[in-house]
């Protein structure tokens, strides 16, 4: 009976570890001026809405670049101002606008290219709620990294991909672009 006890408990030990083992690491913090802020590894963050005024904490927060997914257009935006304000912090801003409802191949196309520019790591991508970052995200981890959808699906979840047409997108898409 104790070494079946002790078998059963190395086996939960084992299937946890794997588990945890599939996922970086996804870690929540609280950001004054940040929506969302969720680190993952010490290469990427994302997030949602970041106000200008928190961009010389990202700095700080030892991020090299900034990737902003929102539309200019979007309320409370402020591409203009964000990317005055990392000039300012010494910080790279790229912008790269995504339509959330109505998602482009190109825009996944120009992250790729960004995200895997060592000068731009470590980068924090935000958008207005994390759903555009998380499905980006998403996309590299299944086109550069090689993960699976429920793997990259599970990770992009953590880091707050709740809609499930970007899912799909980023799904789609990387289907048509792994290597």
């Amino acid at each position: 009976m104790h070494t079946t006890l002790i078998r059963a408990g190395l086996a939960v030990t084992i299937a946890v570890s794997a588990i945890t083992l599939t996922v970086a690491q996804a870690t929540k913090q609280t950001v004054p001026g940040i929506t969302n802020f969720t680190k993952l590894e010490s290469t990427i963050a994302c997030a949602g809405a970041t106000s200008v005024a928190a961009i010389p904490e990202v700095k700080k927060l030892g991020y090299n670049s900034i990737i902003n997914l929102r539309e200019a257009s979007e309320q409370g935006a402020e591409v203009e101002a964000s990317a005055a304000a990392a000039k300012e912090a010494g910080i790279r801003y790229v912008h790269i606008p995504m339509n959330g409802k109505m998602p482009d191949a190109g825009v996944a196309d120009k992250f790729l290219k960004e995200i895997v520019e060592p000068q731009n790591q470590p980068v924090f991508v935000h958008c207005a709620s994390g759903n555009r970052a998380a499905a980006m995200w998403m996309i590299k981890r299944m086109v550069v990294d090689g993960w699976d959808a429920d793997r990259a699906g599970t990770e992009a979840a953590a880091l707050g991909l709740t809609n499930a047409a970007l899912k799909q997108f980023a799904i789609d898409y990387a289907a048509k672009h792994k290597k």
